[in-house]
């Protein structure tokens, strides 16, 4: 056995041997209970980084720890591989984007693998080869025969230099980021499906998830946003109902401006032949050139004009002012907001910047309040004031009130309101999935026959350096017959979001070679739900609301068992590298290939560990990596100083002595902390430190037990589970270690170690010795021991009595098992 640990050389070799003996493929059925671990795909960028890493080794720590518990585990990899990145890569280096990504997967995939994690590669699915997305197809035949998928005109980012369509990601500071062009705003035909029929549902769904973080569930419920409020009808000038919804029914008296989205199809007619109709066009083209995230944020400034009309009050038949403003959204709510400064703070900050009034309609309970005194919105509870048949209510009842007046006259109506949209699935880009649908002259909207699926990408294609999809002009694909009556006809030229693609993958795992179905019902109801999901808290809205829109939809028409995708999540946090998030912009960038050739892969795997807990930010330490490559060389070490003792040992009967008695506390304490690090909290950095601990304490053994002396049994014992419980951090170390003790199979099909409650219990502690206060000794005594008997044992000490020599002890302070204090004058 070498002295020094050969990584690259023992990293190799059981690579090779798992790949050949098949160690990690897994089958349905059998007596083991199912358990389903699953990290969440990456793109095929070109080459994994060190979030990567940290995302694959906790779930690869998960995987192999089920399986040493007995569970039949599903670890399944694949590619997320449409998307914008390779169309870009197809313009800038004429590389085609499925070469382009092909080469990328196969290098992500030797990267993979040389990181040792036990994936069953049986299972790899790849979203832009034909065989799945035809199954991306399908399912979007299926949203639309049941009335979730659907057609209609919406907002897009439009370049009109590139003459294309831009996703958000491309809009920087509202300009094009290929040619600095002003973005504009443009309505366009778009596809989406009906994500908001399944609001409740999605809402509910997530108090039924007591294993997902509290925050990401949080951020669901926000973006979800259900309120319950009331539907107000004022009347524009010619009699146009605009509906308005509140929560805030009480305040309604204080309402004292209109705000319409710029976007409004009212804002025109309200505008038209007034003075300001060209400066409110002029406003409504700026606000279409910002995005939702600017026209929204918070911090940002609150710009709007006022239209020159009015609409008039419900209850009070005032004019109320009608004004257009960047913040309101057409696609929130109703489109129209109303204004009520002394109880908005957003609203008074409005007010007071364009010199809008101020009407107080609810006092504290406990002091007066006045318009003119007014330093800030208040927007707590209180008394009704300026509010007619209603004053001198508690706002509470008073909106009560208010709504049953206002459904009473036919003014409004109590109504739940829900943030969340309609999910735009279309994009104008080539490298994704096309939307199987045919416009025909004669039929319309025709969806394409189950039968004709995959609709196939074209591959002679021109990309252009404006970025336009070369399928808008691509005749080969455009031109077709219609299924219906065999006329000519047009192709959908739009493809999918890739978050369609993304939606569903983890039910392909469970049966990937399926070819007549995207799933087979009896292997996905086998292995689903998805016991524990890993993934980055950036996924936490979109990817994670669209999976659990996708199987909520699939349970209701009978084709998977479960609504809920994902039992258990963990969002892990960033890797970062002095105080930043790496990246190559920053130049903190550090390559797991390099640290693979430098350290080892184990290496890599133990420090991203170690390092934090996995759901905290990681600060990247070159000390930090050395450190453990240190540590599994001391592991080796130690193996290999007892190797030839520990083949010899044989049934022993020796008497288990005092030093046996702390190895064997030491070894079952360890096993209790990793089971319970692992399987309960996920404290994989603590589980290494208690791992560490039980090497210190193997070394300690050695050193001071002489050879002859040593319990051969037990050290044989503690090494063997030490190896094993290493096994799921450090696969081929351990692996190594273990045909090195002399066993034939996997180190990785041994059953988890089980701690034995009596050996835990510690017989004596190390108790601290003070005199008045400060340390003086410190001594062993028994557990448990009395208040005398411990006062006894401490002035019994050589120290102790040459501190106490000459003075009178007044008192003796006794924390049991602890700590002992003699107070002498």
């Amino acid at each position: 056995m070498e002295e020094r640990y050969d990584f690259q050389r023992v990293e190799a070799k059981w690579q090779k041997v798992w790949e050949e003996t098949s160690l990690y493929r897994v089958e349905e059925g059998g007596k083991r209970p199912k358990y389903y671990v699953l990290e969440m795909f990456p793109y095929p960028s070109g080459d994994l980084h060190m979030g990567h890493v940290r995302n694959y080794s906790i779930g690869d720590v998960v995987a192999r720890y089920k399986v040493m518990r007995g569970y039949n585990v599903l670890h399944p990899m694949g590619w997320d591989a449409f998307g914008l990145p390779a169309e870009n890569a197809a313009i800038r280096h004429g590389i085609h984007p499925a070469t382009w990504t092909e080469r990328n997967i196969a290098n992500m995939r030797r990267q993979l693998r040389a990181m040792g994690f036990s994936y069953d590669w049986t299972r790899e699915v790849t979203t832009c080869l034909p065989e799945y997305y035809r199954w991306t197809q399908w399912l979007f035949l299926l949203l639309f025969k049941n009335g979730l998928a659907y057609k209609k005109k919406a907002a897009v980012n439009w370049c009109p230099s590139c003459q294309t369509v831009l996703a958000n990601e491309q809009v920087v500071g509202g300009l094009c980021e290929r040619c600095e062009s002003i973005v504009e705003k443009r309505e366009l035909e778009q596809w989406f499906f009906r994500i908001t029929a399944y609001a409740e549902r999605l809402l509910e769904g997530l108090e039924r998830l007591p294993g997902w973080p509290e925050k990401v569930k949080v951020m669901q419920e926000n973006w979800i946003g259900k309120s319950h409020g009331v539907e107000v009808t004022f009347l524009a000038p010619d009699g146009t109902a605009v509906p308005v919804f509140t929560t805030r029914p009480d305040t309604l008296y204080g309402v004292t401006y209109l705000v319409l989205a710029p976007e409004h199809p009212l804002v025109e007619r309200l505008v038209a032949g007034r003075p300001q109709a060209e400066a409110v066009r002029e406003f409504i083209r700026r606000a279409r050139q910002m995005s939702t995230a600017d026209r929204t944020a918070a911090e940002r400034e609150k710009e709007g004009l006022f239209t020159g009309a009015y609409a008039r009050h419900p209850l009070t038949g005032e004019p109320v002012p009608l004004w257009v403003a960047n913040y309101v959204l057409l696609e929130y709510g109703t489109g129209a907001v109303m204004g009520v400064p002394a109880h908005d703070q957003r609203d008074y900050e409005f007010a007071r910047a364009y010199g809008l009034p101020i009407r107080v309609v609810i006092r504290p309970p406990e002091a007066g309040l006045e318009a003119d005194t007014l330093a800030a919105a208040y927007e707590g509870d209180g008394i009704m004031v300026h509010s007619g048949p209603f004053d001198g209510l508690p706002n509470r009842e008073g909106g009560e009130r208010i709504t049953a007046h206002l459904e009473e006259k036919g003014l409004g109506r109590r109504q739940v309101n829900y943030r969340l949209r309609d999910w735009l699935i279309s994009r104008q880009r080539y490298w994704g999935a096309p939307i199987p649908i045919v416009y025909c002259p004669r039929c319309g909207t025709v969806p394409v026959p189950e039968g004709q699926l995959p609709v196939l990408l074209p591959q002679d294609v021109a990309f252009k350096p404006s970025g336009e999809s070369p399928l808008q002009s691509c005749r080969e694909f455009l031109e077709t017959t219609c299924p219906q009556c065999g006329a000519p006809a047009r192709r959908e030229s739009d493809t999918m979001d890739t978050f369609v693609c993304s939606s569903w993958y983890f039910l392909r795992y469970t049966s990937p070679r399926q070819e007549d179905r995207p799933f087979d019902a009896q292997r996905v109801n086998y292995w689903m739900a998805v016991d524990q999901y890993i993934g980055g808290v950036e996924h936490a809205i979109l990817h994670l609301m669209y999976a659990r829109f996708f199987t909520k939809v699939l349970y209701d028409l009978g084709l998977v068992g479960v609504d809920e995708p994902f039992t258990n999540l963990l969002t892990q946090g960033m890797v970062l590298k002095d105080g930043s998030k790496m990246s190559k912009s920053r130049g903190n960038v550090v390559s797991p290939e390099e640290i693979m050739r430098q350290y080892g892969a184990d290496t890599a795997r133990l420090f991203i560990l170690f390092a934090a807990p996995p759901e905290k930010d990681l600060e990247w330490s070159d000390a930090g990596v050395e450190g453990c490559h240190r540590f599994l060389n001391r592991v080796w070490r130690l193996v290999g100083s007892l190797r030839r003792e520990l083949l010899e040992v044989k049934a022993e009967d020796a008497a288990v002595r005092a030093a046996d008695r702390e190895l064997r506390r030491l070894l079952h304490q360890t096993i209790k902390r990793v089971t319970e690090d692992i399987e309960e909290r996920f404290n994989f950095n603590t589980a290494i430190s208690a791992l560490m601990e039980l090497v210190n304490g193997l070394y300690r053994y050695r050193d001071d037990i002489p050879a002859a002396d040593r319990h051969r049994g037990l050290l044989k014992e503690a090494v063997e589970k030490l190896v094993i419980l290493l096994a799921p951090f450090v696969p081929h170390l351990s692996e190594e270690l273990w045909h090195l003790l002399g066993h034939t199979t996997s180190v990785h099909r041994e059953s988890w170690p089980a701690y034995d409650e009596t050996a835990l219990v510690t017989e004596e502690v190390e108790v601290v010795v003070q005199i008045n206060g400060r340390v003086r000794d410190r001594l062993r005594l028994p557990v448990g021991l009395s208040h005398e008997r411990a006062r006894e044992a401490a002035l019994a000490q050589e120290r102790v009595q040459q501190w106490v020599a000459g003075r009178r002890v007044a008192k003796v302070v006794w924390v049991p098992d602890k700590l002992i204090n003699s107070v002498v004058q």
